[in-house]
């Protein structure tokens, strides 16, 4: 039994793993290019990761639940929670991780896109499906989707910040004399 909207979700997926791929090569251009990374560097790469593996985590989960045969609205129910809750728990404790690690806040469009609109939206989806109103396939679909660009918008602004940061030059060993 093939779930609604599975082949969205396989797309959904796909496309997550290889905007994975793609910001994991981007972060390492500053170090090829001979720069340090940065705390910034190594809490964005974490957090994108983070964000993209739980978002193709929700992405599988209901063609996941339907191989056990489930009622279709269970299975809306089942990947709304599995997938909504660790999801919160990262868009609302974002703020508090970063300045515990970077030291400094998020900047505004990060905090209004990333975290507020990302959780609301999020939020929203659980309360809907589990609502058990008509359409619980399109919220949840539709949930994941913002979520993921939330997560594509977030790295793109932390990008800009971090090619803007100053290259530091690595220590060189001093030159040998033959």
């Amino acid at each position: 039994m093939e779930v609604k909207g599975a082949t969205l979700l396989y797309t959904l997926a796909g496309l997550m793993i290889t905007f994975a791929g793609f910001s994991a090569l981007l972060l390492t251009l500053r170090p090829a290019a001979g720069a340090k990374w940065s705390l910034l560097d190594k809490y964005l790469a974490r957090t994108v990761m983070t964000h993209i593996f739980v978002l193709t985590a929700g992405a599988l989960l209901p063609p996941l639940c339907a191989l056990f045969d489930m009622q279709e609205a269970l299975i809306w129910r089942v990947s709304a929670v599995l997938f909504a809750l660790p999801m919160l728990f990262l868009q609302l404790t974002y703020p508090h991780r970063r300045r515990k690690v970077i030291g400094t806040g998020a900047p505004f469009p990060i905090l209004a896109v990333f975290v507020i609109l990302g959780a609301v939206v999020t939020l929203a989806m659980l309360v809907y499906v589990l609502g058990n109103f008509q359409y619980s396939a399109a919220a949840y679909i539709t949930a994941l989707t913002i979520d993921f660009f939330t997560t594509v918008f977030g790295f793109t602004i932390a990008l800009d910040m971090i090619m803007q940061q100053p290259l530091e030059v690595p220590e060189r060993p001093a030159p040998q004399k033959l």
